[in-house]
């Protein structure tokens, strides 16, 4: 079980240490939880693991490889995806070529491996539930079935390892459900490592089976959604009170 890890990584800016010395691990078939207060250091930790800040300290492993200096795309090529806090699609295409769009772009990369982007993106828009709106134009469909288009094309590369910013962010309750489900099938089917960056509780003690919780930039807590939820150190920092999580 390889999966991804970082390595005691720290992240300056100038005279602000916004991480210090972070060790994490996503593991194959196993979704984790990466929480903590806005400002806390989660998306510039996910912006290290992929590539797009160099670390001041510390190191990047993906499946046994040091990959600390690979440049973004060449970390996509080795199966690392992510989603963004502010959605990254292209709103006057519709989901379905949002979709097969990254599949072409994984075809560009592998000489002999092509997929039928077609063929392909049916079968992920399927997966993941948006067939009903696969000929809708993005622009026309609510935020949440948007957040499950960015999985969607996530899922186009073939990851091994997949960084999910907020994607619960703008869901109804009844589509935060039906995304957990979905990720929790990624994991368990398809072998699927997953790192949820997440202010919804629910939903991250619902599925994580690891949580790790960052508070400026330092990882305070990490362990089973029972012990994290009843650290007072996460409760003082984050949570509150246990019964305000679920």
């Amino acid at each position: 079980m390889a999966g991804l890890e970082t390595l005691d990584v720290t992240m300056r800016f100038g005279g602000h240490t916004a991480l210090e010395a972070v060790s994490i691990a996503v593991r194959p078939g196993h979704i984790t939880g990466l929480i903590g207060p806005n400002g806390a250091g989660k998306t510039t930790l996910f912006n290290v693991i992929t590539g797009l800040l160099s670390p001041t300290e510390g190191r990047v492993r993906f499946d046994d490889r040091d990959i600390t200096t690979d440049a973004p795309h060449k970390r996509a090529k080795r199966g690392l995806a992510r989603t963004f806090q502010r959605l990254e699609l292209f709103t006057s295409l519709s989901v379905r070529d949002n979709v097969r769009v990254a599949g072409e772009i994984r075809n560009s990369w592998t000489l002999g491996q092509n997929v039928d982007c077609r063929a392909e993106a049916a079968r992920v828009i399927e997966l993941v539930g948006l067939a009903d709106v696969a000929d809708r134009e993005v622009s026309e469909i609510p935020t949440g079935q948007a957040r499950v288009v960015e999985l969607a094309r996530a899922l186009m590369i073939r990851p091994s390892v997949l960084l999910l910013d907020e994607p619960a962010s703008g869901q109804t309750e009844e589509e935060t459900a039906t995304f957990g489900r979905l990720l929790q099938h990624l994991a368990r089917e398809d072998g699927l490592g997953v790192c949820l960056v997440e202010h919804d509780m629910s939903l991250v003690m619902d599925v994580c089976e690891t949580i790790h919780v960052l508070e400026f930039g330092r990882v305070i807590a990490s362990g089973p959604a029972d012990v994290v939820r009843n650290d007072p150190a996460v409760i003082d920092a984050y949570l509150g009170a246990p019964e305000s999580v679920g």
